[in-house]
């Protein structure tokens, strides 16, 4: 029983730094993991990984201006995306692309940009801080942005929850019936941006993403009812947290490649043995129809 409260508990209780890591990580579990299965749902899993690039180059801005300051970083990463969003979705509606291929050239564009940037205005550990992060390293101002996100985002799906769900759903039912789904649309793009930018400050850009779409991409082999994959997918995305900054205290692994990883791993098990999506549960129920 000690080894056990030694191996689980005890670096949470004697290290700080480790609490704010794991404060963080339930924070981002509950923003990102909604926002996520809603981007499956709209067969938008890539825009995700499109937008988390986009805010490099506003990121990229507030660093050379300020150097690695919270606020600025967060505001630049903030109005890039929402820029990028706007200027995509301008593409997609004004010519003959599509919003997938649209999202594809501006996040190119943006994360060459953004790299640019970070190369001549800093040093690779600078650039590597931005890319990657490190939630081990979350302080306090940090803390407080990724619980003010998730705050902001659950208060927000609360109230849109039904029209953004049908908009996910039946798009065109709701333009039928005289519905403005374009500004859901708007209104969750920038929800995205705004946990991209939560996500960027303790995992880096490019980690971000992982956090927000594999524990949602997971839920869905598991069970068929919104409410559920809600759950699972913020309940997945906590728990890869956890045992991501167990693994990098005890194996002093990098935290944000561990929790990635780990929410990976349960991504490939449920790829196998999902009651809803596995492949074995599939194979045995189609032999059993044949039977």
């Amino acid at each position: 029983m000690q080894h056990l409260y030694d191996l689980l508990v005890s670096p949470f209780v004697e290290f700080a730094f480790m609490r704010r890591a794991l404060a963080g990580c339930l924070a981002l579990a509950l923003g990102s993991g909604p926002i996520g299965l809603f981007l499956v749902m709209r067969r938008m899993s890539l825009m995700g990984d499109a937008m988390s690039h986009a805010v490099l180059p506003g990121a990229a801005i507030g660093f050379m201006f300020a150097g690695l300051s919270l606020p600025a970083m967060s505001l630049g990463g903030f109005v890039a995306g929402v820029l990028v969003a706007l200027l995509a979705g301008l593409a997609t509606r004004f010519t003959s692309i599509k919003e997938d291929a649209s999202f594809a050239a501006f996040y190119l564009l943006s994360l060459s940009l953004g790299v640019l940037l970070v190369s001549k205005g800093g040093s690779n550990v600078d650039l590597m801080h931005i890319l990657f992060g490190s939630v081990l390293a979350v302080d306090d101002a940090a803390l407080y942005l990724v619980s003010g996100v998730a705050t902001v985002t659950l208060l927000t799906l609360a109230i849109i929850y039904r029209p953004l769900l049908l908009e996910s759903l039946d798009p065109v039912y709701l333009r039928a019936v005289g519905a403005r789904g374009a500004w859901w649309h708007l209104l969750f793009l920038m929800l995205v941006v705004l946990n991209l930018v939560a996500g960027f400050q303790s995992l880096g850009t490019l980690m971000a993403v992982g956090l927000m779409m594999l524990p949602a991409i997971t839920s869905r082999l598991w069970t068929e009812r919104i409410e559920t994959m809600l759950a699972l997918a913020v309940g997945i995305s906590f728990l890869s947290g956890l045992g991501g900054l167990l693994l990098s205290y005890h194996f002093e692994l990098p935290s944000g490649p561990a929790i990635i990883l780990l929410a990976g791993l349960v991504y490939l098990l449920s790829l196998l043995f999902a009651p809803v999506g596995g492949a074995l549960p599939r194979y045995i129920r189609a032999r059993h129809l044949e039977s």
